[in-house]
């Protein structure tokens, strides 16, 4: 009988979406009916557990899970000997120290013998040490923002991804203790069974992770102009170059990361690239 690969998810929450997603993305049929804590996919053999955020990490070290989807703050906070197999790109904000509006913020130094409100101790009390603060660590499961406008601390140390919730509350961020993402993270002493099918989902993921940061273009170029435009293009190996109709033109395929797109997209039109098409990319196998 073959094993099931069990991987965990958060229950709900803003990891959820972005996992099952990701999924669906790879081929993988799974349902996420109300209260359902288990299901099975119908299409690999993976096993799927809907579990609170903040559990996850133990349930991996335990092998109750083999491998999960969860933040790296979570990763950090709990601190357990985990492997980190894949940054998955979505869910991203950063763990930071914020303080009031009215504070002259002058540095870690300003956090001295202060009072800082986090659900995240572990962290603080590392950025902390790094820093020789002495300060008092006031541990708030929820709602840790409001601490200081209600007199419970003088600074906080939360999770931050648009800022509005700061701004709202009166506060401005001070000091990013990391930047996170979500992240596929594995137990130690998969079987050999189990590692092969890991192997084969982390594939399937870069192929949707790479799909979703570069563009396929077909463009028209003049043949005089086509040695320079080959300089131009990042392709993956070489790019395509087929005759047109038109024996003076050529039309070219290639593949350009998000982050270089209208960089290049200006230099190719400054050599004379005309009929530029942009594809977006399902799948993209390295």
């Amino acid at each position: 009988m073959q094993e099931l690969l069990k991987i965990a998810v958060q229950k709900s929450g803003r990891l959820l979406d972005g996992s099952l997603s990701l999924l669906k993305e790879c081929g993988i049929k799974i349902s996420n009916g109300k209260n359902q804590l288990k299901v099975t996919a119908r299409n690999y053999p993976l096993e799927v557990f809907y579990l609170r955020n903040s559990d996850i990490p133990q349930y991996v070290f335990d092998s109750v899970a083999d491998i999960a989807i969860l933040g790296q703050n979570t990763l950090m906070e709990k601190g357990m000997d985990l492997e980190e197999i894949l940054p998955l790109g979505f869910s991203k904000c950063r763990l930071s120290i914020a303080v009031p509006k009215g504070v002259t913020y002058t540095g870690t130094q300003w956090l001295q013998g202060k009072r800082i409100a986090t659900s995240y101790p572990h962290s603080l009390r590392q950025f902390l040490d790094k820093h020789n603060i002495k300060a008092d660590i006031h541990i708030i499961s929820g709602s840790v923002e409001i601490a200081p406008n209600i007199g419970l601390a003088d600074a906080i140390c939360d999770l931050i991804s648009t800022g509005n919730t700061l701004f709202r509350n009166g506060l401005q961020e001070a000091e990013v203790i990391m930047k996170s993402e979500a992240t596929l993270v594995a137990r130690k002493g998969l079987s050999a069974e189990k590692q092969n099918l890991l192997d084969q989902l982390v594939f399937r993921f870069r192929s949707v992770l790479e799909a979703g940061t570069n563009k396929y273009v077909l463009l028209n170029a003049p043949n005089a102009a086509v040695d320079q435009i080959i300089e131009v293009l990042p392709g993956m190996k070489s790019p395509t170059v087929l005759p047109l109709a038109n024996g003076d033109w050529s039309s070219i395929h290639t593949v350009i990361s998000e982050e270089r797109f209208w960089e290049i997209i200006d230099q190719l039109k400054a050599l004379g690239a005309q009929g530029i098409l942009v594809v977006p990319i399902e799948k993209m196998i390295l």
